[in-house]
């Protein structure tokens, strides 16, 4: 049996809390559609399903920056194990602020989206820092 470390651990259950998250979004989406007929493949419609529709695609795109800084944190910068899922954590936080604010009034969604988007740029500096702390060990030995 592979042992993890803390940090692995950590950083799993923030990533099954971000795809819960992602779930919970899409539903939501699906949710305003039935609510407001707005049929299928349109993506535009009653403005309750197009701010849902906004917050699902807004998130998507975060994701492929998101997941491997994420991952690329916790495998690398291994300093301060517990930083990289807390970081992932306030990701995860900060879109629940920016899904809740975007669908009430959309203009308030910047601190929602100012956390997720400083926790995700500390996620990249934290796995730069780590992978360049590795590539320094690897190369001098």
């Amino acid at each position: 049996m592979h042992a993890a470390s803390p940090a692995m651990l950590l950083t799993s259950v923030v990533t099954i809390l971000a795809i819960i998250l992602y779930v919970v979004i899409g539903g939501r989406v699906a949710t305003m559609r039935g609510k407001h007929s707005v049929a299928a493949p349109a993506t535009t419609g009653h403005p309750e399903f197009e701010r849902a529709y906004r917050v699902q695609m807004n998130t998507l795109e975060q994701f492929p920056i998101f997941f491997p800084a994420l991952w690329l944190a916790t495998v690398y910068f291994t300093m301060i194990g517990w930083l990289a899922p807390a970081l992932g954590l306030l990701w995860v936080i900060g879109r629940v602020l920016y899904m809740q604010a975007y669908m009430t009034d959309p203009s308030k969604r910047g601190l929602g989206f100012g956390i997720s988007f400083l926790a995700q740029l500390a996620l990249v500096v934290l796995a730069v820092i780590g992978i360049v702390m590795a590539w320094t060990v690897v190369t001098a030995t």
